[in-house]
Order: structure tokens, then sequence, then C-alpha cells
């Protein structure tokens, strides 16, 4: 039976969704029969064991991967109804990701990172590229524009991260252990600015972390285990 976890109204669906992997000669089920609402502007947070599925669900949510079976639904969009070309578009327009290693472009400076999605979506016109500028001033950076990442700590490449995953107004934001690679201090000077800039922009954000601590900040906390799903108290 699926487990359903609703919120109103469901700006993500997800139905029916099975997912699994052949490893030699075994099938492993990542999920099975799975289902799950998150609702316009909710930070939910998923816990589990490494191997329990969170990364895979996270590039389910983002297009990167399709499901063996079920629906997954964006605002109006189902993408698992999509071609890969049409998914393509659809993450680079509405979707936005923070990784544990930054993935910033080393031949890129500061601002050509960041101005990245606006020239592959096409809204780098000047008003456009100065709002973008202003946000790199936001997360403290607009001093740094002509220094390439490898001149940047570790704290200060997140920083650029998070404003290049948000520059494009993305619906969706998903954010895989982004202070994983961070010491504790820095770590929590991050997730203060990410919660900021969620909140500022009103955008979903799906977040996979180990840290207990940092679930608690969530809306809601979702505990991933053996394909199927549930929801712990904040």
């Amino acid at each position: 039976m699926a487990i359903l976890i609703v919120t109103t109204p469901a700006f993500i669906a997800l139905r029916n969704l099975r997912k699994h992997y052949t490893e030699g000669d075994q099938q492993r089920v990542i999920f099975a029969d799975l289902d799950l609402d998150i609702g316009r502007g909710e930070f939910v947070a998923l816990l589990g064991q490494s191997g329990s599925g969170k990364s895979t669900l996270l590039n389910l949510l983002g297009g990167i991967d399709l499901p063996d079976a079920g629906q997954i639904r964006i605002s109006d969009r189902l993408l698992t109804a999509l071609s890969e070309v049409e998914r393509t578009r659809f993450r680079r327009r509405h979707i936005g990701f923070v990784f544990q290693f930054f993935n910033l472009i080393p031949t890129l400076t500061v601002a050509e990172n960041l101005l990245l999605p606006l020239e592959l979506n096409g809204l780098a016109a000047p008003d456009q590229r100065e709002r973008a500028l202003e946000l790199l001033d936001q997360v403290g950076l607009g001093d740094r524009r002509a220094s390439f990442p490898e001149r940047l700590s570790g704290g200060e490449q997140q920083r650029l991260a998070l404003a290049r995953a948000l520059v494009h107004g993305p619906w969706l934001l998903l954010a895989d252990e982004p202070t994983g690679n961070l010491d504790a201090a820095t770590g929590e000077r991050i997730l203060e600015l990410l919660l900021t800039l969620h909140r500022q922009a009103e955008t979903t954000m799906v977040m996979v972390t180990h840290s207990r601590e940092v679930a608690a900040r969530a809306d809601r906390i979702l505990m991933l285990d053996n394909g199927r799903i549930r929801e712990l108290n904040p």
C-alpha cells in the first residue's frame, strides 16, 4: 500500500513512484509505490541512511533521472511525460541546485559563474544582470566579481553557489548536503543565508541532510527507509 503524505495545495506531487537499480543479478528497490505532496514555498528536509534514496529522490525531482513507474508533477508540469530535451529546458529554467562540493566552473569568474543561468535561459538583459549582481552583494561577494573560484574560501564558494542557484528565480531549489563540506561555524552561517534567501524568493526547497540539527530548521522532516517514507516531528 502506498504511503501518502499530503499538504494543501500540492505544488509537487509524486504518485505511485517506483525506482530500482540492478546490481549484478540482484534488483535493489529504492522506492516502491511512493506518494508524496509538497506545498508551494515549503522547506522539506530529507533524512535517511546512506543508500536510502535521498539523492535519487533529488535526481527524480530535478528531472535528471526518471522513475521506473509513477508520475512526478511540479506545478502544472507532468515531469515524467516530458522528453529528455523538454526536461532539460524545464530544469534549466525552473530548478536550482546546491551541492556539497559547490560545482562552480573554475575557468569562469565569480560574476560569470553567477550569470551563467541567466545566459542559458536568455535572461541576461542589462536590468536582469544588474539585479543578479545585487544578489552577489547580498551574499557578501560584491567585491569579488573578478575573482576565480579557486581564490575563494569554502564558505565563499558555497555562498556563490547559493546565489547562482537562485539567480534565475527557480520554482524549486534542490540542496544536497549544502553544509556537509564546511566546518560547523561556516556551515551554520551558510544555512542561515540559505534560509534567508529561500524565504525572500518564496522558493520551494527540498534538502538532503544527515544532520538532525539542520533538519530541525525545516517545515517538515521526511525519513527515507527501505523504499518507504515517513514524516518526523521537526
